[in-house]
């Protein structure tokens, strides 16, 4: 690659890509290298291990895909990579992309997540795959029940949305699955939020890894505008559809994605959205599989322009007719609150997110501001028109929430869970108080981590 060259100006065959790959980039309308594609694809054809961070919609899948696929058609066997991910709709995504891209080599790839048929998936994996693409818990699962496959000769291990892999608890999982990979491999780690777990995961890669952080003062993309619309916490379901109601007047083909902190809040705002004209899907973990891609294929194709999700969906999803990102509740995280409004403003495009907040969520905020390093504008309302609605959304909720407690809504959930420890010869209670233990002990540490850090930069305040 030259070094006169501005990124502007590289080509993909600049970055050492087969003439195969750039017109496959080409098909997929990519007609230029991003700048995390333009710094990691050498360094992993070179055979580097990689840690590669940049903001949402910068093109972190091409970034591993392409120099993988490369790799794969030089030398193609059995299972050559294994992609994990966090998040079921993630992993189709990132096979979406394989697929495209390694279409004129034919690339053989599998999805082994949740929610689907096991002993498929157990043949899937027989047939040897060139990719796999799993979340850790299912394919721990295989490993644990079964031997039809093995993944001791895979040549690459990517940890994608790598932050929430290691800091969530997918630990007990990922060990099951690192002990059986081989120690000879390439080691790639793409986030778009740099945590201090990333910084300090140099023996995570069996050696020194290629690193490469996208520096910017703001965290969010320059095309994403943000706002905010404060209300009293009663009337927020009424704001929420007063929003909806007059942004899609304006915006008939826009495509919006509401955020909301738990799965019955999700389900309850999709059937208030349907009894008041505004078609919808949701999306959360307590839909079967096939549920939940059916309502994302709907979704993509422009069948309904409104998609109710909880942050299932925040990490990774690609769908360019997204314009507006608004968050029903503030999240606690601000790293989850980027992850939330990277789902629009991608890829050069503008973009728009409106941050519902209450007056319990000042604090989280400001905290969401700093950490990104820009202020949020106020979104013009008209209470007068939001007070007008109040009754016929307030009857809605009250009616979808009474037929939600008749269908004993996330019952089931807890039954199947229940049931399953036992089978492991597990109890319940007992497990219920180790996750309880972990989650306060993870949160302890993550708030020393951020108390040092504000020590480092002289910004702590008692």
């Amino acid at each position: 690659m030259s070094k006169t060259k501005n990124n502007e100006e590289i080509s993909f065959g600049d970055l050492g890509l087969n003439e195969w790959l750039s017109k496959q980039c080409s098909v997929m309308g990519l007609s230029r290298p991003t700048e995390i594609q333009v710094n990691c694809v050498s360094p992993i054809l070179r055979g580097e291990d990689c840690i590669g961070c940049a903001k949402t919609g910068s093109g972190k899948t091409a970034a591993f895909a392409l120099p993988i696929l490369q790799k794969l058609s030089e030398d193609p066997y059995g299972i050559f990579a294994l992609v994990l991910t966090p998040t079921r709709e993630l992993a189709f995504q990132i096979a979406e992309q394989f697929n495209v891209l390694g279409k004129p080599i034919n690339v053989r790839v599998t999805v082994i997540t949740g929610g689907l048929d096991m002993m498929k998936q157990g043949l899937d994996l027989n047939v040897k795959p060139h990719i796999v693409i799993s979340t850790p818990g299912r394919l721990a699962d295989h490993l644990s029940s079964c031997d039809t496959f093995s993944l001791k000769k895979i040549k690459f291990l990517v940890l994608d949305e790598a932050d929430r892999l290691i800091e969530d608890d997918f630990g007990e999982q990922l060990e099951t699955i690192f002990k059986v990979l081989p120690k000879k491999r390439q080691t790639l780690l793409f986030s778009a939020t740099m945590t201090q777990t990333l910084k300090d995961l140099q023996d995570v890669a069996l050696k020194k890894p290629f690193f490469w952080e996208q520096k910017s003062d703001v965290a969010t993309v320059e095309g994403l505008k943000q706002y905010y619309v404060l209300m009293p916490e009663d009337l927020k379901d009424a704001y929420l559809m007063h929003i909806l109601d007059t942004y899609t007047e304006k915006n008939k083909k826009s495509s919006i994605m509401i955020f909301t902190s738990t799965c019955k809040y999700t389900q309850i705002l999709g059937m208030v959205c349907t009894q008041l004209n505004l078609p919808c899907v949701v999306l959360h973990s307590m839909i079967r599989q096939k549920e939940r891609l059916a309502a994302l294929a709907k979704f993509k194709s422009n069948q309904v322009n409104i998609l109710i999700a909880t942050d299932v969906a925040s990490r990774g999803l690609d769908i360019p007719t997204v314009d507006l990102i608004v968050n029903h509740n503030v999240p606690n995280k601000p790293k989850n609150y980027l992850h939330r409004v990277g789902r629009t403003a991608r890829a050069g495009r503008m973009g728009t997110s409106i941050t519902m907040v209450t007056q319990f969520d000042i604090k989280l905020v400001h905290s969401i501001e700093a950490f990104v390093n820009n202020k949020m504008d106020e979104y013009p309302t008209k209470e007068k028109d939001v007070m007008e609605i109040l009754v016929e959304v307030s009857t809605a909720k009250r009616e979808a929430e009474i037929r939600l407690d008749e269908k004993d809504f996330g019952q089931q959930k807890e039954t199947n869970k229940k049931k399953k420890l036992l089978l492991e010869g597990k109890n319940p209670e007992v497990e219920a108080e180790k996750r309880q233990k972990f989650l306060e002990k993870r949160n302890k540490l993550e708030r020393k981590q951020r108390i040092k850090r504000l020590k480092k930069s002289g910004k702590t305040k008692t």
